[in-house]
């Protein structure tokens, strides 16, 4: 914070890190099979390829569920900073009607940055011939200043994956 900042009262603005939900790879937008996430039609997208036994999408940040859909492939989390975010386990897997997922969290439960949210079984998603990719979107990025992503990389649970700054008031 500058001596001007200071002198007028203003505080410094955290950015507000959102974490990694799941062990596994950061794909290059372009390789999502789906335009709805490619073209980043809901919002910023990040997409994660899963890679390791681990098959479980954990929470990015504290925060409230805002809804966990009926067949768990998909689930939204507001974050105490109010940052609205989108995990869609796979492309298309609503067309499992819940095979191969299980949904350890329920509509406005709270939740810690770290805690298992669903599990997935990618082995019953490529049996589909479906693809596993984990899309991860920003749903109302247009209330922050700025919204960042770190670039394609293998990324843990333990990774910042996304940085926002609060528009100043």
């Amino acid at each position: 914070m500058g001596f001007l900042d200071k002198l007028l009262g203003k505080k410094a603005v955290e950015p507000i890190q959102i974490f990694a939900p799941l062990n596994g790879a950061i794909l290059e937008r372009q390789e999502i099979p789906d335009p709805t996430f490619s073209d980043e039609v809901l919002g910023p997208t990040l997409c994660f390829k899963p890679e390791g036994d681990d098959q479980t999408i954990y929470a990015p940040c504290d925060g409230v569920i805002s809804q966990i859909f009926k067949t768990a492939h998909a689930v939204t989390i507001t974050s105490k900073d109010k940052v609205e975010i989108l995990i869609h386990v796979g492309i298309n897997t609503v067309d499992l009607k819940g095979k191969g997922f299980e949904a350890y969290v329920h509509d406005d439960q709270e939740v810690k940055a770290g805690q298992p949210l669903i599990r997935f079984d990618s082995k019953v998603i490529a049996d589909a011939g479906l693809c596993g990719y984990v899309p991860f979107v920003i749903l109302n990025a247009s209330d922050y200043a700025n919204c960042q992503f770190v670039t394609p990389q293998l990324i843990t649970t333990k990774d910042v994956v996304c940085t926002l700054t609060a528009k100043e008031e």
